[in-house]
């Protein structure tokens, strides 16, 4: 049977990945910080497994990695991540950049440390980050400072894992969703969670070895970094 495990799993996209792999017979570990008010994860039918995360925590994604040790994961999803406030020049909120951080750049990075083993054992051997065209230099229009950093350090954390991670044969990609339907993107959204999970999941199965380090849409358009 195989096996994904998903950050932010409670809501939105993350739930969204949720439903999809448990209705087609996947083993889900789904991480949410407040897994216990995740009452429809908890209430899927399938093989689903909730865990209390905080990722910014180092210790407590320590102690899950080592309580699943022996457990192959095909996929990591680190879909977990923060809006934070959209700031223009001169408004700039440096203690929450810093929070924003701490999600969306370095807890990807200590999920995949934590868990390389895990993936190792598996056999898609894939870790899936989700990014935001946001994070583009290339495109790049102005502003919301602190949110675009980060998700360009995201793909700078994608890029770096693919050439370190070659070796073990795991590949590492950086994924748009889209603008979701979500708590995050509002609802004047383009496309819903499951339209936008339905896209990354098809991407995702065409995925092989020379794709890693790619920064791609949800459609499997590639982006300018």
């Amino acid at each position: 049977m195989p096996t994904v495990l998903v950050t932010g799993a409670n809501r939105g996209i993350g739930l969204e990945f949720v439903k999809s792999f448990a209705a087609d017979g996947w083993r889900v570990h789904a991480c949410a910080r407040n897994v216990e008010k995740a009452k429809e994860v908890r209430a899927l039918e399938g093989d689903v497994v909730c865990h209390k995360l905080d990722v910014t925590n180092g210790l407590k994604v320590a102690n899950l990695a080592r309580s699943m040790a022996e457990e192959p994961i095909d996929i990591l999803i680190n879909n977990a991540g923060q809006r934070g406030p959209k700031t223009a020049f001169g408004e700039t909120d440096y203690d929450a950049w810093a929070g924003v951080l701490l999600v969306n750049t370095l807890a990807p990075l200590r999920l995949v440390e934590r868990f390389i083993g895990h993936v190792e054992k598996s056999e898609r051997k894939l870790v899936v980050n989700i990014s935001s065209r946001l994070g583009s230099i290339a495109e790049c229009s102005g502003d919301d400072y602190i949110y675009r950093s980060s998700k360009a350090a995201l793909n700078m954390v994608t890029k770096t894992l693919s050439r370190d991670l070659q070796d073990r044969g795991v590949t590492v990609v950086s994924l748009h969703p889209g603008w979701v339907r979500t708590d995050m993107g509002g609802s004047a959204a383009a496309i819903s969670p499951g339209e936008s999970v339905a896209g990354i999941r098809k991407v995702i199965d065409g995925l092989t070895a020379k794709d890693s380090g790619g920064f791609f849409n949800f459609d499997g358009t590639p982006l300018e970094w």
